[in-house]
């Protein structure tokens, strides 16, 4: 059992396209976060530690030596690659210093396209403008957009400093110039259920949507999340929970939406729960089951 029997990978969509396999390698620009600095807020969104996912070490390379390393890590499971501005928000930054740091990675012979992972309320016209030049130069462009949910309450709960308003605007403006716009959701925040999962779904195809990420809530280390999990008053989704909500999801998709992710995985120093996100194989292969019984992608459309 092939998960690109049921659902439309980014993996298998790129090999489909370029003819080879392509491999996303994770950069970290040094950035920080309206949310954290004080422009918006302290503290950050609450489930946030980028510590948990990403290496804050790597901020003290250039692009072009993470890029040179990372590549060499995988150099044995492809030879080209996205390069994927990963931690923080990834346009948070004058114009000509993104510039500058975008230019080194696409000077690498093998990058064939850029993923910039940010906030929607952080991609200005100048933005989407710099983003768009390089897919006249023949590059691949992907905004990742980190939404989490279109719901406002649940926005303002988790601490997000942004409503759903300002997702759908740069979701607009981004895809009229052509880059793909990749949407990052969160399963199991405090208050929501499979009815609000299924009302984000559906708002965020009503934008237009080219890509997305489902990610269950972790409880980790250092965020603000942690002392409510302590105290008892956060709970977090089951695997079987996870399983059955995402697939859900997945079944109501289109077909021509690309996953970039269906589960994600925190590492297990900093995770605290929920600890099957230690591993991604066991929900993997759960999901995988559960839709060869019940239908893959687009099916409950």
């Amino acid at each position: 059992m092939q998960l690109t029997d049921y659902v439309n990978t980014l993996g298998a969509d790129l090999k489909k396209r370029y003819g080879e396999k392509v491999h996303k390698l994770t950069l970290h620009g040094d950035f920080s976060c309206p949310n954290r600095d004080g422009t918006l807020g302290r503290g950050g969104c609450t489930f946030c530690n980028v510590a948990a996912f990403a290496d804050e070490s790597q901020a003290q390379q250039s692009i072009s030596r993470q890029l040179h390393l990372r590549a060499q890590e995988v150099s044995h499971k492809a030879r080209k690659y996205l390069a994927y501005f990963q931690a923080y928000t990834s346009t948070y930054a004058e114009i000509n210093q993104l510039a500058g740091l975008y230019e080194q990675a696409v000077e690498n012979n093998n990058i064939v396209g850029i993923c910039v992972g940010t906030r929607p309320d952080c991609v200005s016209d100048e933005v989407l403008n710099l983003l768009s030049s390089y897919l006249f130069r023949g590059f691949e462009v992907w905004l990742e957009l980190g939404l989490q949910s279109a719901n406002d309450k649940t926005l303002k709960r988790i601490n997000r400093g942004h409503g759903f308003a300002e997702y759908h605007s740069v979701c607009v403006k981004a895809r009229a110039r052509g880059i793909k716009v990749c949407t990052h959701l969160i399963l199991g925040l405090p208050g929501e259920t499979q009815i609000d999962y299924q009302q984000t779904l559906e708002q965020v195809i009503n934008s237009g949507v080219d890509g997305l990420k489902l990610h269950p809530l972790h409880v980790v280390r250092g965020a603000t999340m942690e002392k409510s999990w302590q105290a008892g008053r956060l709970s977090t989704l089951s695997l079987e929970q996870y399983s059955q909500a995402a697939v859900s999801l997945i079944r109501a998709t289109p077909q021509e939406v690309v996953f970039h992710r269906i589960s994600a995985t925190a590492k297990i120093d900093e995770l605290l729960a929920p600890l099957w996100c230690e591993k991604r194989w066991p929900v993997q292969n759960r999901m995988g089951k559960l839709m060869q019984e019940l239908g893959g992608q687009g099916t409950a459309l």
